[in-house]
């Protein structure tokens, strides 16, 4: 009974063997799969470079900060207590018979409301952090749109350089029937050969762009996702509706960080010189105490201690401060001049790209598109000359090209609008 056991368990187990070893062997010979790419819209990676960025949340801590400041700035004074004994008698030795204990407490009044002032200079310096954060975000949102139409404009380029590269394999396809048949010699055919290495070059050189882009964005959204899983999506195209200068200018004075934050400078060192002036009045120190002197059973009584502010009246903090002000409205201007400089510049910027790509939508893509098509036909068939061939593709190539890179200039220049007003005007 037992050999009859081991003779039949020898066999199944050699069967399970084979079958895991074949199980194994097949997942080795199946090909890995492809690991899934999520493509993200211009929206959805804002929200991600909010959440992760650290320069941000750096800036956001900071905020905080300040706000616990106005904790510490409203904070009143704390009372002093004080315990003391005195006259011990040791001879004769009797020392705690006359002593005399003595417990005392004293409070510092401050005048001039120097504690409500410390609270509105540290609000105010609160508010001004906030918008230099603002200021922060508008900054590098626009190096973010920066990089998102890099990727755009480098998958653009990529397209067409694979789209140039598959035409001309086409051409090359025809022009080595045309070899065979001894329509074109063999030196033409080779020129032909030589020329597909700028297209290969092309790709190539787009591909290293898209994955530059894509680090880029990465690197500003804090994410540690495996380029080739990552992309982005979004119109790679542009619109000549620009709003009217008048109205970015008005904008960007209502929307501007900066110019807020500098507003918020002055109003914060007009509260400083106040409380400089506040703090050159004198703040008298109330105290009480109270002790037992035998033989009398017990006493109380009360003081004042005003300190007498001759030569120390705050003199120096009083002149710094008001000249402060100065220096903050001086810098206000500044940063207004600056703002309409940014929204002019921008908008002319803007601008001169529509006014070359108008044109070159209008006219010279479907020109291109109809001399390369024409001079190909004809070279197919003799009327042509293999330079003719080779200029009609170059230029078709140069075409496409500067469109694409005019139509990332103009969202490069949409993004440095937005940045100049201060929020999306165009998206």
């Amino acid at each position: 009974m037992h050999r009859t056991f081991t003779r039949l368990a020898q066999p199944l187990s050699h069967r399970a063997g084979l079958c895991v070893l074949s199980a194994l062997l097949g997942a080795v010979a199946a090909p890995p799969a492809r690991a899934q790419q999520t493509s993200y819209t211009w929206d959805q990676i804002k929200q991600r470079f909010f959440a992760n960025n650290p320069t941000l949340q750096a800036a956001r801590l900071n905020v905080q900060e300040n706000r616990a400041e106005e904790v510490t700035a409203y904070l009143r004074p704390n009372p002093d207590v004080s315990l003391s004994a005195d006259q011990f008698n040791f001879y004769p030795l009797q020392p705690l018979a006359y002593a005399d204990g003595i417990l005392g407490i004293s409070y510092l009044h401050e005048r001039g409301h120097k504690r409500e002032l410390r609270r509105d200079v540290a609000q105010k310096a609160t508010a001004v952090a906030l918008s230099q954060q603002k200021d922060l975000e508008r900054n590098l949102l626009f190096n973010l749109r920066s990089a998102f139409v890099q990727l755009l404009q480098a998958k653009a380029v990529s397209a067409n350089a694979q789209e140039n590269l598959d035409y001309y394999d086409r051409e090359l396809r025809i022009n080595r029937e045309r070899l065979k048949a001894g329509d074109i010699s063999e030196v033409d055919e080779d020129r032909l050969e030589l020329q597909r290495i700028q297209f290969e070059s092309d790709l190539q050189t787009a591909g290293v762009n898209v994955r530059t882009a894509k680090i880029q964005l990465l690197t500003l959204m804090n994410d540690r996702t495996p380029i080739d899983r990552f992309d982005a999506t979004g119109l790679f195209d542009f619109t000549d509706q620009v709003p009217a200068l008048e109205e970015l200018r008005k904008i960007a004075l209502d929307a501007r960080p900066d110019l807020l934050a500098a507003i918020q400078s002055v109003e914060e060192a007009d509260l400083s010189h106040r409380l400089a002036i506040a703090n050159g009045t004198t703040d008298p120190t109330f105290g009480a105490d109270g002790g037992r002197n035998p033989p009398i059973d017990g006493y109380i009584g009360f003081s004042v201690s005003i300190p007498l502010r001759i030569f120390d009246r705050n003199q120096g903090e009083k002149e710094r401060t008001a000249l402060d002000i100065t220096r903050n409205q001086r810098l206000l201007d500044a940063s207004r001049a600056q703002v309409f400089s940014d929204v002019d510049s921008a908008y002319q910027t803007i601008n001169g790209t529509l006014a070359l790509l108008k044109p070159y939508k209008a006219t010279y893509l479907p020109m291109a598109v109809k001399v390369r098509e024409t001079v190909s036909y004809a070279y197919q068939r003799g009327a042509a000359t293999l330079l003719d061939f080779l200029d009609a593709q170059k230029s078709y190539r140069d075409v496409q090209l500067n469109y694409l890179n005019l139509v990332g200039s103009f969202l490069s220049s949409a993004g440095q609008l937005n940045m100049a007003v201060g929020q999306e005007t165009l998206q």
